[in-house]
């Protein structure tokens, strides 16, 4: 590189696997000499990673690139993610935009900053979709604990609400012998957990002879890392030998996380899933057969065009009446170019508001009704940072436990007795 000493600033908005893929460039630019300091500091370049699943995505998008513009007026910015890739032309019309790089070539951030010429303009390299094929592995490595490894991007589902296949492309994926060699490069560092992250991980390796089931069979020896998580996985990819195996597994958590969007055929139909409601169902029952200790979190969408009342309440009911652990909830934007927008019967933001805290609510019973099942019981606790003085860390099963402790538990796994429940997290004794 020509200027080997300047100081680079990064920020990711959105998913886990913007955060793995954000590192992954980041540990490029320390390689190359470059000094890297917060987003706040003054920088000589600022590289923000986007999302653009909600309209708030994009605002927030907006205004930390003129955040950055006000740390050093004389910085270079760099602009990449998913808000990039659909909207491009938005982000170079930003006063003080200098590079805008759409899915293909995020990871040549490096070699495009080094040709940048700062007197041309704002630069736009953005491919087609349908051109983006390239499959980039990358796993995080800012948590000291944890690291999101990502096996899968794209995805080939078409659902009517969603702009990410038009933003990271066709499902695709490495070898698993590709991801192994990536995996043992997570657990040479201080890592003691790893999160399998992606679009859609349960489509890993549709486009050869190997599964998702075949990956974490050959992940399960791993050395040097004591945890694994799924971090996300369709109801209709989650089959019962993926269930069964992780529940005799010493290494995959008793934990999934599984979108359901809707407890509504009707609504669940206008939003192209791939699924029922009743198998929805089928695989919650698999799952507390084999252990009913598992943490199920759950994905689901309120305010989707044509959602009445009585659909809403199916939905309600149909969660009250799930044995699960917490839920994600997301009040429905409208997203340019996706099927959705062009639907009829458009729910009033103020419905869909009161709709979302009905169900925030009935997460804040779910999460408390299951801790309360482990209070005066003992679980093993990954120990991941200080707060107010306490220890603070995550069970087996996903539980945030807080304890009296020091920094010396940091990264390390003991046995703790649960003792008092405060809903979002549970203090214990070691």
């Amino acid at each position: 590189m020509s200027t080997p000493t300047k100081r680079v600033a990064f920020h990711t908005l959105g998913c886990k696997l913007n955060f793995s893929e954000t590192a992954t460039i980041s540990r490029d630019f320390l390689r190359h000499g470059f000094e890297k300091v917060d987003y706040r500091d003054t920088a000589d370049i600022y590289v923000l990673n986007t999302c653009s699943v909600t309209e708030n995505a994009d605002k927030e998008s907006r205004k930390l690139i003129r955040q950055a513009k006000r740390n050093n007026p004389k910085s270079s910015i760099a602009v990449i993610g998913c808000y990039a890739q659909l909207k491009p032309n938005d982000i170079a019309s930003i006063d003080g935009v200098d590079i805008v790089l759409g899915a293909e070539e995020k990871f040549n951030l490096l070699n495009h900053l080094d040709a940048l010429d700062l007197n041309g303009g704002t630069k736009v390299i953005q491919s087609e979709i349908d051109h983006v094929h390239t499959f980039a592995p990358s796993y995080s490595s800012g948590e000291r604990t944890r690291s999101f490894l990502k096996i899968q991007d794209g995805c080939d589902y078409t659902c009517s609400f969603c702009t990410i296949p038009l933003a990271r492309g066709k499902s695709r994926s490495d070898t698993i012998t590709n991801t192994l060699k990536v995996a043992k490069e997570v657990a040479e560092t201080a890592a003691r957990e790893i999160v399998l992250t992606g679009v859609n991980i349960g489509d890993f390796g549709k486009e050869s002879n190997e599964t998702f089931f075949d990956l974490i069979q050959q992940l399960d020896p791993l050395d040097g890392i004591d945890r694994i998580r799924i971090s996300s996985i369709e109801p209709n990819l989650l089959t019962n030998e993926i269930i069964e195996f992780c529940a005799n597994s010493e290494k995959f958590m008793p934990h999934f996380h599984i979108p359901l969007q809707s407890g509504s055929d009707k609504i669940l139909s206008a939003m192209r899933r791939r699924y029922k409601r009743d198998l929805y169902e089928e695989r919650i029952t698999k799952i507390k057969s084999v252990n009913p200790d598992t943490c199920i979190g759950v994905d689901v969408i309120v305010g989707f065009p044509g959602e009445t009342d009585d659909d809403f309440l199916d939905t309600y009911n149909f969660l009250n009446e799930l044995d699960i652990s917490y839920l994600h909830v997301f009040t429905y934007s409208e997203r340019p170019n996706t099927g959705a927008v062009e639907m009829g019967e458009v729910v009033s933001k103020e419905k869909r508001a009161e709709r979302s805290k009905m169900v925030h609510i009935l997460s804040d019973k779910k999460r408390r009704f299951y801790h309360d099942q482990f209070i005066d019981k003992n679980r093993p606790i990954l120990f991941e940072s200080m707060k107010n003085g306490k220890i603070l860390g995550h069970t087996d099963n996903y539980i945030q436990v807080r304890v009296d402790g020091n920094t010396n538990l940091l990264n390390t796994i003991h046995s703790v007795k649960l003792i008092e429940n405060h809903g979002n997290v549970v203090d214990g004794q070691l």
